[in-house]
């Protein structure tokens, strides 16, 4: 037995037309099977939502319900019911689903938003630590300038459609019931061209390279999308105009590596300078140098913090850190005295020069005796 249309969407039965888009809509978007893939019982109950919302949102279908409940629409009468999903049910789903799935959306009187649009900038490590404002040059539709936007010869006007009268839809009488569609002549516009203009042949925009300017704030991280509002493509007919999201990249640097609001940076020093200590200076991206200081004895890949060299954070008046990690260079191509010395050096070194070193190869023999003691 069918479930009551108004049970299905959960409003009571005086509901207006307003609280029935608002129930269907809020149902649609969790029961479609786009957000449900496979579920059969998610897809059963989107059907039966969509049938439910056509019927009682054509008010004479909602009168035929009222009186004689299902039966209404049995022996034939179902089309009304299942017919009205591939007609007046797009402009809902459109509605609903239109920007999520990329569509292009029409305003209020027919008039067709335009596209967004997408570019594509590269920027350096410094200009992302910096911020800048960049010049960019973007080929788009534009509103027409000898019409206007309205897509008409100048000193004419875009007449009422004689299909629809200007309503944009048309009828179609099936029995008891009507069919409302987007009318074919017009393309649910309300008006017709008779004399377009040269220009732009009557779409009403047309094709140019803009320059636009772009703020990039200091901060901005790889990925970021800046939106310029109705930056984008034109609509047409005098539509309103979609976005322009630019998309940045930040190109790799040769010496530091980002995370979030920190800095990395390896730094090669010699072994003598890691045994006895020393110091060496680093170039930061707010254009100074800091000195660091090497104790003696630093080990290969220790890590010096330098407090407030990082990244600004977006819109914040935090700096994140740089990091300095030594990474400790063996000598090569040694000459014979160096040789020398060195070989002098290991014979007078110690288990305390290199604990490291030693205590690992001596847990490393406990480690292998052990093997002849089971």
């Amino acid at each position: 037995m069918k479930a009551d249309f108004y049970e299905t969407l959960g409003v009571q039965k005086g509901a207006d037309e307003k609280e029935l888009k608002s129930a269907f809509r809020k149902l649609a978007m969790q029961f479609h099977p786009d957000r449900n893939p496979g579920d059969d019982a998610c897809e059963h109950k989107f059907k039966e939502i969509n049938e439910a919302y056509e019927t009682l949102k054509d008010p004479q279908k909602r009168a035929a319900y009222d009186r004689f409940g299902h039966a209404a629409f049995e022996h034939g009468g179902m089309n009304g019911g299942q017919g009205f999903a591939q007609g007046g049910f797009a402009d809902i789903f459109e509605d609903i689903f239109g920007e999520m799935m990329g569509g292009r959306r029409r305003s209020s009187g027919g008039r067709e938003r335009g596209a967004d649009l997408r570019y594509n900038m590269e920027i350096t490590l410094e200009e992302a630590f910096a911020g800048k404002t960049a010049q960019i040059r973007v080929p788009a539709s534009i509103s027409c300038t000898e019409c206007s936007g309205s897509g008409a010869k100048p000193g004419t006007q875009p007449v009422t459609c004689s299909m629809c009268q200007g309503h944009g839809k048309v009828r179609a009488s099936q029995g008891f019931f009507s069919v409302e569609r987007t009318c074919p002549q017009c393309q649910g516009r309300g008006q017709t061209i008779k004399d377009p203009c040269p220009k732009c042949a009557g779409q009403g925009r047309v094709t140019e390279e803009r320059s636009l300017s772009v703020n990039i704030p200091a901060g901005i991280e790889d990925g970021t999308r800046i939106r310029l509002a109705n930056e984008g493509e034109a609509g047409l007919r005098g539509g309103p105009s979609g976005d322009l999201y630019i998309f940045l990249a930040v190109k790799p640097h040769e010496f530091f590596q980002r995370d979030g609001a920190d800095l990395y940076c390896k730094v090669p020093i010699s072994m003598t300078t890691a045994a006895l200590g020393g110091s060496f200076e680093v170039a930061t991206l707010d254009g100074t140098q800091t000195r660091v200081k090497v104790p003696e004895g630093t080990q290969n890949g220790r890590q010096f913090r330098l407090k407030g060299k990082g990244m600004p954070i977006l819109r914040q008046p935090q700096i994140g850190d740089l990091y300095i990690q030594t990474a400790v260079e063996t000598p090569q191509s040694l000459t014979r005295r160096q040789r020398e010395l060195l070989e002098e050096f290991e014979q007078l070194s110690s288990k305390e020069n290199s604990p490291q070193s030693s205590g690992f190869f001596s847990r490393m023999k406990d480690f292998f005796e052990s093997f002849g003691e089971r």
